[in-house]
């Protein structure tokens, strides 16, 4: 079961992007730009936009396929991993991974543990 699935409980859509090109991110009703961190998989508004395109990024790496004891969620711009991990080096790449996601100021790793 994929990030998306396992988290969000939904497939990855069609066009789904993990950094969406400038041109394509949406306006809301006011005809404001959505912040970055407010984008979905498909440019849409979406509150969890940013934790969606995490899980998308890890889903296409396909190096954390495997694991299933780590969970995305964000606050504001800043993403925030929680759960556990078997070495510091995956929590190295996962930080990697998510830090180069559009949106994404910090990336948070309080809430993980290694062992």
């Amino acid at each position: 079961m994929g990030w998306l699935q396992r988290m969000f409980g939904m497939e990855k859509p069609e066009d789904a992007q993990v950094n969406p090109e400038p041109e394509s991110v949406a306006v809301d009703d006011s005809g404001e730009e959505i912040p970055l961190e407010r984008v979905g998989l498909n440019g849409e508004y979406d509150q969890s936009g940013l934790a969606k395109r995490v899980a998308l990024a890890f889903d296409e790496d396909g190096r954390f396929d495997d694991i299933d004891s780590v969970y995305v969620a964000q606050t504001g711009s800043t993403v925030v991993l929680k759960g556990e991990v078997s070495s510091q080096d995956i929590l190295d790449e996962m930080v990697a991974i998510a830090s180069e996601v559009s949106g994404a100021t910090d990336v948070n790793i309080d809430q993980v543990t290694v062992g």
